[in-house]
């Protein structure tokens, strides 16, 4: 039983621009992280081999400690790693793959396909056809030579590849670096690693996308895991299985808020949320003082325990009751302006209005 770990994906040197600076550091940490937590995997799985599908790196111009972050990370599987660029870290004259060569970081257990051909592991009795990407965007199927290319006999042939499996993917990434569906029964293949798509995928049963190990956007597919594959042996089918890997846990919170129940919820769904947790909050409706002040307080004790936390409230209107206003005693301009701002539905307007009433609220805690 050959038994491989495959990934994709890991996107390292992203930069998470929409976040504060604090938190965009930790994401991208943990993408090291998660690599540490593969080359562990690997080696506790007694893996043959580590199939990584392209985009290892997020960008050509990553910094030389980066490289050398990302070669330390992998140290735990002293195996053989087998890599490809992808889209993201093409395989330009000069760009990321040559500067880990002359780095000189690269370890000999770790395998650079940054020509299309043959990688053979003769330990595992494998071999692993590789196509990686050498520009960013190509539009021929660069997996297509798989077909005539000839392995050993009673190896093992594997496929390592990038890009978008045509007419099973959103339809707004099928443009670029096409791959055939059928290829892994064109070539013989007994097992095809693909990367590109951000979440675990089965797209036939010896073809597959493994996904992000680290989740990095708002979308639930399944991403934050890698790819245990056993294979009994040639023309065996193989058997795959998707391993949680991931640390944070991204999700999208939308609530519209009316009455004071929806903010008790909210409020109760914010305090259950945990520490590797980054958090989208889109928010609409009206609130009363006593409701805004409720959430604007449950937010910032969430934004102090989760590992991010960005929050829309253009759909959320401030209405203070009459009561509201009474309680503030904002008499002659101070009343005029309140009962302006109260009328306004702009966003600006609204933010003055819950400032405004928040320091006449102080106002009248101090006093008492």
């Amino acid at each position: 039983m050959t038994t491989l770990i495959h990934t994709a994906d890991w996107q390292i040197g992203r930069q998470y621009g929409g976040f504060e600076p604090e938190d965009a550091a930790a994401l991208a940490d943990a993408r090291f992280a998660a690599v540490e937590r593969i080359a562990r995997l690997a080696a506790d799985e007694q893996a043959d081999a580590v199939l990584v599908a392209g985009d290892v790196f997020d960008a050509q111009g990553v910094s030389a400690r980066t490289i050398r972050r990302l070669f330390n990370a992998m140290e735990p599987f002293a195996g053989p790693w087998v890599l490809i660029p992808g889209n993201h870290d093409a395989a330009l004259a000069e760009g990321v793959w040559r500067h880990a060569l002359r780095l000189g970081v690269v370890p000999a257990n770790v395998k650079l396909a940054l020509e299309a051909g043959v990688v053979e592991l003769p330990e595992a009795r494998a071999a692993v056809l590789c196509a990686p990407l050498t520009q960013r965007h190509t539009y021929t199927d660069l997996t297509e030579p798989f077909d005539g290319w000839t392995t050993p006999e009673g190896w093992l042939r594997l496929g390592l590849a990038h890009g978008a499996v045509q007419g099973l993917l959103a339809e707004d990434i099928d443009s670029a670096n096409p791959i055939a569906p059928e290829r892994a029964e064109r070539a013989r293949l007994d097992y095809l690693a693909l990367g590109d798509w951000h979440g675990a995928k089965r797209i036939a049963e010896r073809c597959w996308y493994a996904g992000t190990p680290e989740q990095d956007r708002f979308k639930d597919n399944g991403a934050g895991q890698v790819l245990r594959v056993r294979i009994a042996g040639p023309g065996a089918v193989p058997e795959v299985e998707a391993l949680p890997l991931g640390r944070h846990r991204w999700r999208t919170l939308e609530r519209r808020l009316a009455v004071p129940s929806d903010v008790d919820a909210l409020v109760a769904e914010l305090a259950a949320c945990g520490a590797d947790e980054v958090l989208q909050l889109t928010l609409a409706g009206t609130l009363d003082l006593a409701g805004r002040a409720r959430l604007d307080e449950a937010i910032a004790a969430a934004e102090a325990r989760v590992r991010a936390l960005r929050c829309e409230r253009g759909g959320l209107r401030l209405a203070p009751t009459a009561e509201d206003l009474a309680a503030l005693h904002a008499d002659g301009y101070l009343g005029e302006v309140l009962a302006e701002l109260r009328e306004a539905d702009g966003p600006v307007e609204q933010e003055a209005l819950a400032l405004l009433a928040g320091l006449l609220a102080g106002r009248e805690e101090a006093a008492a």
